[in-house]
């Protein structure tokens, strides 16, 4: 695998933009049918709390299949949230999203090596965010340690469900070409979410304060939750682009224009 520039990372991003205005509709639709889909889960006695992470993986093949769809003209309906649950690799996407599972708790557990458990205790309910332990605590640090910890899993992760699906890999094979290939495109993936961090985190929080001073904390609420979801389902098209940089399309150029023809 070639090491790519930096300037690949925001091309995939701009990319994300041009594939979201191509259907905003159905994109937006079935990540709001997702998220009502993430709360019911969440109903779900004692399993209900895990099984959304466990089920990260069977739910991304749904939008890097609508990506697809977008692709070869196809209309995007919110039962692409099935993707994952008909492919014959469901199994392995489980197992998957079991490992993705292991390694936050992992990498959260870690963090009270820093900050004593503070970071450990919010997280699973045992203290509270506003308390005063939080405040005075070395928490944020806890919160860094645990994203160092996690980032090698994240790379094994980020390209693995889609390598498992659409390249018939086991489910090692792809963890390993997933990390290598992230790792081979450092500086490409580190502006990539330096851009996300600025233009999905940064900006949402400048313009909310700036509305809460000049008007009131519910116009910033209203004007800005379309906003987030609206970035949010752009961040998801984004991850299409940084697959097919290296694995190329799941489908061939000939294919898609005879379905296009259809």
């Amino acid at each position: 695998m070639n090491k790519l520039p930096a300037s690949a990372g925001w091309r995939w991003v701009k990319e994300g933009f041009a594939l979201f205005r191509k259907q905003p509709a159905g994109l937006s639709t079935l990540f709001i049918s997702y998220m009502f889909l993430m709360l019911t889960l969440n109903i779900i006695p004692v399993i209900g709390a895990v099984l959304p992470l466990i089920l990260v993986p069977v739910f991304a093949m749904a939008f890097m299949q609508a990506c697809v769809h977008v692709e070869q003209g196809k209309r995007v309906y919110p039962n692409l949230l099935l993707t994952g649950f008909r492919s014959p690799a469901f199994r392995s996407l489980l197992l998957l999203g079991v490992l993705y599972l292991l390694a936050a708790v992992l990498a959260v557990a870690a963090s009270s090596v820093v900050d004593g458990g503070v970071f450990w205790n919010v997280m699973n309910g045992k203290m509270a965010l506003d308390s005063p332990e939080v405040r005075e605590s070395a928490m944020p640090l806890g919160m860094l340690f645990s994203a160092a910890i996690y980032t090698p899993a994240a790379m094994a992760f980020w390209y693995a469900a889609p390598l498992i699906v659409w390249k018939d890999m086991r489910l090692a094979k792809a963890v390993f070409y997933s990390f290598f290939a992230v790792k081979n495109a450092g500086k490409a993936f580190l502006l990539y979410g330096l851009a996300w961090f600025v233009l999905g985190v940064l900006l949402p929080t400048i313009a909310s304060t700036i509305l809460a001073l000049l008007a009131s904390k519910t116009l910033a609420l209203f004007m800005l939750m379309p906003l987030s979801i609206v970035l949010t389902v752009v961040m998801y098209c984004s991850f299409y682009p940084t697959y097919t940089e290296f694995f190329g399309r799941p489908y061939s150029t000939a294919q898609a224009t005879a379905e296009q023809t259809e």
